[in-house]
């Protein structure tokens, strides 16, 4: 692969508008750049909480790649990424991460250890993600694998957060609810 960028700045975007990979110009606040704003987000949390999980979960590599392929998807209106078998490892994944953990009683409050916290924020911010998608999914057609996948991802982040709350010895925060009154 040759050099991507050689200049970090064009200033093509000084007019509140950027630029899609097949040449087309939209906003800057459009639905669609909304959404690859909120993978770099998530991207970037994903990333940190590789930087706070001793051992580095193998999975989270994976989906930083997976990440960019949706936002690659998603800067070239009318291509899919995101398949079907992406889906099912996120699943595999869930499944073999949930196995070990004890049945949920109460909620969960964000905590339990850098790692975990780092975990639900980057699951929060997934769903934000999702509900973009959404957003824009009803007004242009998106790849469905797309939207099934980043469901998928914020249920491992939630899992993955229970895990490392318990591995790193934080131990899980669980919600007391003040009593009705």
């Amino acid at each position: 692969m040759g050099n991507r960028l050689t200049k970090i700045y064009t200033r093509t975007g000084d007019d509140g508008s950027t630029g899609l990979a097949d040449g087309s110009r939209v906003p800057k606040d459009h639905r669609r750049i909304e959404v690859l704003g909120c993978l770099d987000e998530l991207n970037s949390i994903v990333g940190l909480i590789r930087t706070q999980a001793e051992p580095d979960p193998p999975q989270l590599a994976w989906v930083q790649n997976r990440l960019f392929d949706m936002g690659a998807e998603l800067a070239t209106p009318g291509a899919e990424r995101i398949r079907a078998e992406d889906v099912a490892a996120l699943e595999t994944a869930l499944n073999d991460y949930n196995a070990d953990l004890p049945p949920l009683r109460e909620f969960i409050l964000p905590g339990g250890g850098s790692a975990a916290t780092f975990c639900h924020l980057a699951r929060a911010l997934c769903r934000r993600t999702e509900r973009r998608l959404v957003t824009l999914h009803r007004e242009e057609s998106l790849n469905p694998q797309t939207l099934r996948y980043i469901n998928r991802l914020s249920d491992l982040l939630f899992v993955l957060a229970r895990v490392l709350a318990r591995r790193d010895g934080g131990g899980e925060v669980f919600w007391q609810p003040v009593a009705p009154a």
